[in-house]
């Protein structure tokens, strides 16, 4: 069974149920796991304040991902803005041990101004390569990614996000169709997406209602929604 993690925002609810079913609906031997604070705090994983500059609930839990995997196998973060096009599983037979982790290096520059509902958009080294990581949890150089570190005042969100504990060596890659930036890649230029992600704002902010991919995501609610009702 392969774990998945989304992060999870209270304000981006329906955008974490419909990136969960775009898993689970594909891809069999999955398990999908929503990193919700309010459960990592009563589990006395997460303690850290509200960061005032993160646009999400989850800039920093994300990387405790290796402890609640017991530091074992591999495991998948995604945010949860993410719409997946294909079979999870095919992204998971890209691992390679030799790594501690494996994402898409973008080189991403979007412009300064407002993302999602309002939210400053920063740019900084390594962009949304945190935004889809595959996790060899139990890699030696991970053992140091613990909760301790992750909640400490002192310990960045450039520090983390740059995966700066690492090497780069240790830094794997995997193709940018498994983190498709929308707004960013072009089809057919760049290939074709297998995970489509809003990283801008997707179709449930009401600013981003005919976003690029907007119908394909409110396809796959309306299939959620009669797969429910069923």
């Amino acid at each position: 069974m392969k774990n998945i993690y989304i992060g999870y925002d209270t304000r981006e609810d329906i955008a974490y149920q419909v990136s969960k079913f775009s898993l689970t609906n594909k891809s069999k031997d999955i398990e999908v796991h929503p990193l919700k604070l309010t459960e990592l705090r009563d589990k006395q994983l997460y303690w850290r304040d509200e960061d005032k500059l993160g646009s999400t609930e989850f800039t920093f839990s994300r990387f405790l991902v290796p402890e609640l995997n017991n530091f074992k196998g591999w495991a998948l973060f995604c945010d949860c803005d993410l719409l997946f096009m294909e079979d999870v599983n095919n992204l998971f037979a890209l691992t390679d041990n030799q790594y501690a982790l494996m994402c898409v290096k973008h080189d991403y520059n979007p412009k300064e101004g407002t993302k999602m509902d309002g939210k400053q958009q920063t740019i900084y080294p390594r962009k949304n390569w945190s935004s889809v990581v595959l996790w060899n949890c139990g890699h030696e150089s991970n053992k140091k990614i613990n909760r301790e570190l992750v909640n400490n005042p002192d310990t960045t969100g450039k520090y983390l996000h740059r995966f700066s504990w690492l090497e780069d060596h240790e830094i794997g890659s995997i193709p940018h169709h498994w983190n498709w930036l929308a707004g960013w890649y072009e089809e057919p230029k760049d290939g074709t997406p297998k995970a489509i992600h809003y990283t801008e704002g997707g179709p449930w902010f009401e600013n981003y209602r005919f976003c690029e991919y907007h119908q394909l995501w409110k396809d796959t609610l309306s299939e959620m929604m009669a797969n429910k009702s069923n």
